[in-house]
């Protein structure tokens, strides 16, 4: 599937669909929307990218594992957080939410090469 999803990425790219230069220029939502048109891209990916490729500081993907794992450990939670909390307790870590969330995913051992 995956090579499926490279190949629909690349034909969009090559068909001017996605236009990859214009990104840096987009909102993040924007570059959600624009990203998830592509099969195999969805919000996750796109905040990846967001955060990865084009270094915004302020993503939170509410969504990652790693982070609502960061934060269920951070803030002594006895249950994994719906991502509607992580959403509530990362307002407050605006504009640097992506930071905040790189020091989340470093708190958990198996992503200290993250950052």
């Amino acid at each position: 599937m995956k090579i499926e999803y490279i190949k629909d990425l690349a034909k969009n790219v090559d068909q001017g669909k996605i236009k990859m230069r214009a990104l840096s220029k987009m909102s993040d939502e924007e570059v959600i929307l624009h990203l998830t048109q592509v099969k195999g891209i969805g919000r996750w990916t796109a905040e990846m990218f967001l955060i990865f490729s084009l270094g915004r500081q302020d993503v939170l993907p509410v969504h990652d594992l790693g982070l609502r794992k960061g934060v269920q450990k951070a803030f002594s939670l006895v249950e994994l957080p719906e991502p509607s909390e992580v959403e509530r307790i990362g307002k407050r870590w605006s504009p640097y939410r992506s930071v905040a969330t790189w020091y989340l995913w470093k708190s958990l051992q198996k992503f200290d090469k993250i950052g």
